[in-house]
């Protein structure tokens, strides 16, 4: 069984993530910029000025052991966006993807797909995960949508669960995939990546 918390660098044709670091911010907030999504009131994004402040707190994270944070590059090499492992349990073998974001110009691509197959083969091949999840906000459909076009499961949604920047209540919704499901996932997940777009 591999260390949850331990930096590395996963890499496919689509897409690579390499550990988070403050050397990142700039290409991070000219990500950010394209598609400006931190206005999206359902989901907390990272503005320009806030990147580096947003890197921080994820590297905190790591420190504590609580978060394995990533830079998400796509396939010529520019940074487009962040995601993670966090909500670490290491005793119950279980993590959760999250606190992701794509710049505009890459969603819709292979790239998304690309980093689910890399980070869950990574969680259920090396690391013995028992299972991974996946949360977001209930009215989040184009999220909920990709999560669910990997194949993860509805768990059910945790009602007034936490408050959002705004000062809204969030209800969550969580998905998971299990390591039993995890090889009909990944064929599936290869099969995405390699069909005619």
């Amino acid at each position: 069984m591999g260390d949850l918390l331990a930096p590395l660098t996963l890499a496919g044709p689509f897409a690579r993530l390499e550990p988070l670091a403050a050397s990142h911010c700039e290409g991070l907030q000219a990500a950010a910029r394209d598609g400006e999504l931190w206005r999206l009131w359902y989901t907390t994004v990272p503005s320009e000025q806030g990147m580096s402040a947003e890197i921080e707190r994820r590297l905190g994270l790591h420190a504590k052991g609580s978060m394995l944070p990533f830079t998400v590059f796509d396939a010529e090499g520019c940074i487009a966006g962040m995601t993670t492992y966090m909500n670490i349990d290491s005793v119950h073998r279980r993590v959760e993807i999250g606190s992701t974001w794509y710049a505009a110009s890459s969603q819709r691509s292979g790239l998304n797909t690309q980093c689910k197959l890399l980070l869950l083969g990574h969680a259920f091949d090396a690391l013995d995960c028992i299972a991974v999840e996946f949360r977001t906000h209930r009215l989040n459909t184009a999220s909920r949508r990709a999560i669910e076009r990997l194949g993860a499961q509805l768990d059910g949604v945790l009602r007034a669960h936490i408050r959002s920047p705004d000062g809204t209540l969030r209800d969550t919704a969580v998905y998971s995939i299990t390591a039993a499901e995890w090889p009909t996932i990944k064929t599936h997940l290869q099969w995405l990546l390699q069909k005619p777009r």
